[in-house]
């Protein structure tokens, strides 16, 4: 019997906007930060697409440098791709999220279109939400794409030892 061999290259990691400004929030700064020096480590390849960056134009700059810190060994910037354009259509003609919360469903079209191995966010609301995650996925397969992995900071940093970090 062959056994299948698991690939070490780092997980392709989308990085929404909250994750970036939680580095500097009470309640998500840990996991944030920790998160970020798994990027740091190579553990993790962050990626950002336009709609991240044009979020964290008003931000304070030390959110900013979060980002800028980053090489295009850790980091890369996702290409403005018209599929995702199409594919966010898709998520907001399934009413999943309103016209009001399109940035929401263009982060998701970006993951999936580029291939993310997940998507990580602290927005409860929108997009780790099991019900949000369900409705994204059947867009997904619908359109011949595979389901997105949506996680939290949180569970991308759980069983990381200490020492690591």
């Amino acid at each position: 019997m062959q056994i299948a061999s698991i690939s070490m290259h780092p997980l392709r990691v989308y990085l929404d906007t909250s994750v970036i400004g939680g580095c500097f929030d009470q309640e998500f700064a840990e996991a944030s930060q920790k998160l970020m020096e798994l990027v740091r480590m190579g553990i993790y390849h962050a990626l950002i697409s336009q709609v991240t960056l044009d979020e964290l134009i008003g931000a304070p700059k030390h959110v900013q440098a979060v980002i800028a810190q980053l090489g295009p060994d850790e980091l890369t910037t996702l290409p403005i791709l018209p599929e995702v354009e199409l594919l966010t259509d898709q998520y907001l003609d399934a009413a999943i999220v309103t016209k009001k919360y399109r940035e929401d469903a263009a982060h998701i079209a970006n993951a999936t279109i580029h291939h993310a191995d997940v998507l990580v966010s602290w927005n409860f609301r929108h997009i780790v939400n099991l019900d949000k995650i369900r409705k994204f996925n059947a867009v997904n397969r619908a359109n011949g794409f595979a389901d997105l992995e949506i996680r939290s900071p949180r569970e991308l940093i759980y069983g990381q030892k200490k020492k690591d970090i």
